[in-house]
């Protein structure tokens, strides 16, 4: 079992940033992919970033790409979403999650979820 617990987020003005944190705890080696998603009211949730625990690869939804950046610190078991340049629009709640599957795709198959984290972006 693992879990997840997210911090870090907060209200902001658009074009400022926010860094999340998402902590791992147990059985974090099984762990392939980790990723955050959002939800935003009356929308589906979203996949935002991702990354692969063991080689680093990263994946980017469009509509973050070159303004978040997905990291790990393997030595904290910890998870970060650094998002610059924020817009209204990222206004969400937001999730880490963790998944043991080596099924295809990066966005799919996550097990473990965090409580979640509000980010408001004001305009």
């Amino acid at each position: 079992q693992v879990q997840l617990v997210e911090s870090g987020g907060g209200s902001v003005q658009a074009g400022g940033s926010l860094r999340l944190s998402c902590a791992a705890f147990g059985y974090t080696y099984s762990l392939n992919y980790m990723g955050w998603f959002r939800q935003a009211p009356g929308k589906e949730r979203e996949g935002v970033a991702a990354i692969y625990t063991f080689g680093g690869g990263t994946y980017y939804a469009d509509s973050v790409k070159g303004r978040f950046t997905i990291s790990q610190d393997n030595a904290k078991n910890t998870l970060y979403l650094q998002m610059n340049s924020l817009k209204p629009e990222d206004t969400a709640m937001y999730y880490c999650a963790a998944r043991e599957s080596i099924a295809p795709g990066v966005w799919n198959e996550y097990n473990y979820w965090g409580q979640g984290t509000q980010v408001t972006v004001s305009s």
